[in-house]
């Protein structure tokens, strides 16, 4: 049986929902200075994904980048995957070229927090506001030649059958963190990750991430599921592989 390799749109989309931070490119405001109108500006930005993988953003609207958007809502998101290589050229990484526009949901800010624990100190401020990123294209690297341009409808996913399992998010994800050692094996198991106090923060139809303080990590189901069900079932398979080969 032949396995087909996976398309360059989805790898650059695992990419994106493993990551925890990403490069932002913004177009400088207009202000008092004319040398400076239209300039890049680049800045460092926490990150997380909404179910179909749309970027999410948390910004102060006293930061430069969030008055630049403002401004201008086109941005553009380089996320790096290259760290521990020795050549990071050889590494992939993908550029993202999308527009930003804020959003109140709730659920939405719950997903940014559970990835990023510390951004409960400031996500209530009245000056912070959650972003939501409609890409528009993507340019994918993942190593010496291997090059792509990525349409919206390649990096994104499809997530409107999986309404169900972004309700019921919250309360699986709590489900799943009370079972004892199964966060701790997911990253041992699909990530590598050793050590023990991992907490699964999300689960989307694609996988579950995880956190251990500074350290992230992402378990990712062998094929989508869109319901609590399917999750469950997906997150046992994948701890009885990851004892399987503690076993050996």
């Amino acid at each position: 049986m032949t396995i087909s390799e996976p398309l360059p749109g989805e790898v650059a989309r695992r990419l994106l929902r493993a990551a925890d931070r990403a490069a932002l490119a913004t177009r400088l405001a207009k202000r008092d200075d004319p040398a400076l109108e239209a300039w890049p500006y680049a800045s460092l930005v926490l990150l997380a994904c909404d179910h179909d993988a749309a970027p999410l953003l948390l910004m102060s609207d006293l930061s430069e980048h969030a008055r630049n958007i403002a401004g201008d809502p086109r941005l553009s998101l380089l996320i790096d995957g290259t760290a521990g290589r020795v050549d990071p050229l050889t590494g992939p990484r993908v550029s993202l070229l999308g527009t930003a526009e804020k959003t109140d949901d709730a659920r939405l800010k719950a997903r940014f927090v559970a990835r990023h624990p510390s951004a409960s100190l400031y996500a209530d401020f009245g000056d912070f506001n959650l972003y939501r990123v409609s890409v528009a294209r993507a340019h994918f690297v993942a190593g010496f030649g291997r090059i792509h341009w990525i349409e919206a409808n390649e990096i994104g996913f499809n997530a409107a059958g999986a309404a169900a399992l972004a309700a019921a998010e919250d309360s699986l994800t709590a489900r799943m963190n009370g079972q004892g050692g199964l966060a701790d094996a997911l990253a041992r198991g699909t990530a590598g990750r050793t050590g023990t106090g991992w907490r699964i923060t999300g689960v989307d139809p694609e996988g579950i991430d995880l956190r251990r303080k500074g350290s992230v990590a992402r378990a990712e189901f062998s094929m989508p599921v869109m319901d609590e069900a399917g999750a469950e079932s997906a997150a046992l398979a994948l701890r009885n592989q990851a004892d399987g080969r503690t076993k050996r």
